[in-house]
């Protein structure tokens, strides 16, 4: 194998591959990138995981398209962040979002919305990843089911289905709670 500026070949060959989509596509992919993630910091540890993976490329040269295919690799990396992102616990759990009462609370019904709360969050944790996200992206980001379906790489219907998934087990939950 033949070694340039201590590299092989093969391997620096690659890295102008990557470094010739990185000058030309660089900031379309930022922005591609920036219309599916949530938070913009983000954004640049995406961008350098997509050129991460296009280096591990094994055949660069059998890719007809490197421009169609590192935007396919993108949309792939920004889907398993926003999967990841979702199946995490934020720091505001759903307790701190119940806002205390005026005057003397019912202890019962206290204890009634604490094991709601408890219900409902372990329903949350029980539902697929895709289901979590799309329940998340809706009723807490406020995204519509487009944009859902935009940012997860899905069809409008099946966030639709991954929704209703969703509130039919926390209705089961609740329920099977009484």
């Amino acid at each position: 194998m033949t070694v340039h500026a201590g590299l092989p070949v093969a391997i620096e060959g690659k890295r102008d591959w990557v470094a010739d989509l990185a000058t030309n596509h660089g900031e379309p992919l930022r922005r591609f990138v920036a219309r599916r993630v949530r938070n913009r910091a983000d954004i640049a540890d995406i961008v350098q995981e997509v050129f991460l993976r296009l280096l591990r490329v094994p055949n660069q040269e059998s890719i007809r398209s490197p421009e169609a295919y590192l935007f396919t690799v993108a949309r792939h990396v920004a889907q398993q962040h926003l999967l990841r992102e979702a199946a995490t616990p934020h720091t505001s759990e759903l307790e701190d979002m119940l806002v205390e009462p005026a005057g003397e609370a019912d202890p019962a019904l206290e204890v009634s919305a604490q094991e709601c709360v408890v219900e409902l969050e372990q329903a949350l944790q029980d539902l697929t990843p895709k289901a979590r996200a799309v329940f998340l992206l809706h009723r807490r980001d406020g995204l519509t089911l487009d944009e859902i379906a935009g940012r997860l790489g899905v069809s409008r219907p099946m966030v639709k289905k991954y929704l209703a998934k969703a509130l039919v087990q926390f209705r089961k939950r609740l329920d099977s709670h009484r």
